[in-house]
């Protein structure tokens, strides 16, 4: 029995004749695992992160390289200003194809600098008008009428950049200024209809040559006051301060 249980018991080992250092040796290998763990946990982390920045720095570099061409502001182009300005007339085209030769430097790209250079025209226009009949007055009424309502309209269409002439310090557009010009403006405009009505009712000769010359003069009238009428929205979209 006695060499029975010898040989069971041969190749064990009594706990007190293992190695010492065996135990040592098997915490720092667990200790290595979990440093190794750490390791690479905090690098795959690093990795992330690092990934996350960059891809946020190039959103917000997009982003913002799209909104400096999409927001360029438009008082730094001119032709975009003043086609701007135009799209809320009735006559984009005249609009823009008139204004674009006075909108010389030193150039201003505000809405009230193209409102004066569309009422600039259209006082301009309206002007030749004035004097077209003058060589058949002489034989005809209803000509000497438009000659005289032609140089009302021109009067007129005078008052209003009047008032839009100020002095340092004073502001450029009151409610009260906006009121009167269009008022004038729309005058203007009433007196060039009154000379084609009075033509067309004496079956004048010259009711087409005029109906071109005022047709064209009109639409410069039109012109200005739309720019006027939508000048506070203009001032908000080129993002300045109406004066």
């Amino acid at each position: 029995m006695e060499s029975i249980n010898f040989i069971k018991g041969y190749g064990k080992v009594i706990p007190s004749e293992e190695d010492p250092n065996a135990s040592q040796k098997n915490n720092k290998r667990i200790s290595n695992r979990r440093l190794k763990i750490i390791y690479i946990s905090s690098a795959i982390f690093l990795t992330i992160a690092v990934a996350s920045l960059i891809g946020v720095l190039v959103h917000e570099s997009t982003t913002e390289s799209e909104e400096s061409e999409t927001t360029t502001p438009l008082a730094s182009n001119s032709a975009e200003a003043l086609k701007t300005v135009c799209s809320v007339t009735l006559h984009p085209d005249s609009c823009f194809s008139s204004i674009s030769p006075l909108n010389t430097p030193p150039i201003n790209n505000s809405p009230l600098h193209f409102f004066n250079l569309s009422l600039q025209v259209a006082i301009h226009e309206v002007s030749n008008l004035s004097s077209l009949p003058q060589d058949l007055i002489k034989n005809s009424p209803a000509l000497k009428d438009c000659a005289d309502l032609f140089s009302d309209a021109a009067s007129q269409l005078e008052k209003s950049a009047d008032l839009m002439r100020v002095n340092p310090g004073e502001k450029a557009l009151t409610e009260m200024k906006i009121s009167d010009i269009k008022t004038w403006v729309s005058a203007a405009m009433t007196n060039q209809e009154t000379c084609i009505d009075g033509l067309e009712e004496t079956g004048s000769t010259a009711v087409d040559e005029l109906k071109t010359r005022v047709h064209k003069s009109q639409e410069y009238m039109s012109n200005t006051l739309a720019i006027l009428n939508h000048i506070q929205s203009l001032y908000n979209k080129f993002g300045l301060t109406m004066p």
